[in-house]
């Protein structure tokens, strides 16, 4: 009976072991499973951990317990070894991912584009791409000013709010404008809050906005509120400690589109650089062109905020799609998209990649292998870690060198 009740437990943890791992290489085929595809390769190290340890159970069990089918304990350990090795995938593509980068900023700014920066300045950033221990310790955090829901608009009756993140020491600091995804959706300033206290404890003014939201406000509501907020920013800079000759967007999926447009186009004042995390570039394209699996049904999504088809609306869907407003002089651009992501592909980050650099622009784009859409909502994970490794020095070479 001990023997029966053990082979059960090891049996179940190697089925936990495994069905967590394996969402490591498929993407999710139904919103619902979307947290898992995306959670499991940026916990990855720790289900290393675990499956070696259900690993090495099985070996004891394999050792010891005659009484067991000799062919299922095979099969059974052989789930077991595939898992550690499933688990182990991001780690053995990391060092390949972070040559991928390091050669694309250092191609886009050059060997010593640190150079320039304050000694003050690098001892703030993470002193490697990954730091294992951060994945259980997560990374630090330092104390911020933070000034939240502070109104700038009211659009049919939708009050518009934003927050600000501020140094401790007062003083007046290169500014960021953060936009949160979310599929036009949903979300809110609070929505990328912990990037934003650790960016502002960088050396920055992190401006963190909202937009009204489809299907009740479909585009070009969402611009029209970003250029908002980014006039408002303009007439208030000085009392927020905010140098308006140093500015730089950063938008996460849908918030990645507005930043793009609003960077590229409808900005009120000059922008010195773009962060483009997974962000959606051809719209019509996106709606031709699903991918499969599509978790959060691209169509449906994109009809919500467009209003209906590109065969419907055609330039509105023309207007929505930042590859459309590339041209020269544009601000400098950090692309980042995940390899896994079947929301917005890999393939349109290269896609605008390609289109920047034809017009002469400043452009650094890095894949991640492993990563699946929206990755940095683990904060602490195997590719945000990897991402803001990049991001914190791509930033500082733009708005902080001297």
């Amino acid at each position: 009976m001990v023997i029966t009740i053990g082979t059960w437990i090891w049996g179940l943890l190697l089925l936990v072991g495994f069905g967590l791992s394996i969402w490591i290489v498929i993407p999710a085929p139904i919103f619902a499973l979307l947290p898992l595809s995306v959670g499991a390769p940026e916990i990855s190290p720790g289900l290393i951990i675990f499956n070696s340890i259900v690993l090495i159970l099985g070996g004891i069990r394999w050792r010891f317990n005659t009484s067991q089918s000799p062919r299922l304990l095979i099969l059974a350990l052989g789930i077991s070894g595939l898992a550690v090795v499933v688990s182990a995938s991001p780690l053995i593509q990391f060092p390949a991912a972070r040559q991928q980068a390091q050669s694309a900023i250092e191609a886009s700014l050059g060997r010593g584009y640190l150079g320039d920066l304050a000694p003050e300045i690098t001892a703030k950033m993470r002193s490697q791409p990954l730091i294992i221990t951060d994945i259980w310790g997560k990374i630090p955090i330092p104390q911020v000013r933070i000034d939240r829901q502070i109104p700038f608009n009211n659009r049919d009756g939708v009050p518009l709010y934003l927050n600000i993140y501020r140094p401790l020491q007062v003083g007046k600091y290169p500014a960021i404008v953060s936009i949160y995804g979310g599929a036009w959706q949903r979300g809110s300033p609070d929505s990328d809050d912990t990037f934003n206290r650790y960016i502002a404890a960088q050396g920055y003014t992190v401006w963190a906005i909202s937009y009204r939201h489809a299907p009740a406000y479909q585009f070009p509501a969402q611009i029209e509120d970003v250029k908002l907020a980014l006039t408002f920013m303009q007439n208030h800079a000085k009392e927020n400690e905010t140098d308006l000759d140093r500015v730089a967007l950063i938008g996460r999926s849908a918030g990645a589109q507005l930043a793009m447009l609003a960077a590229y186009q409808y900005a009120p004042f000059p922008v010195r650089a773009l962060v483009n995390y997974y962000g959606p570039v051809n719209l019509t394209a996106g709606y031709d062109d699903v991918p499969n699996p599509d978790p959060i049904e691209s169509r449906v999504t994109l009809r919500a905020f467009l209003g209906g088809t590109p065969t419907e609306f055609p330039d509105r869907y023309y207007q929505a799609s930042p590859i459309n407003t590339i041209k020269p002089n544009l601000p400098a651009s950090l692309l980042i998209y995940g390899g896994k992501d079947h929301i917005i592909q890999a393939k349109y980050g290269k896609y605008l990649d390609r289109s920047l650099r034809s017009h002469g622009n400043r452009t650094v784009f890095i894949e991640i292998p492993w990563a699946d859409h929206a990755f940095d909502a683990v904060f602490s994970g195997v590719s945000n870690q990897l991402a803001l490794y990049y991001t914190e020095r791509f930033l500082a070479w733009e708005l902080l060198k001297q």
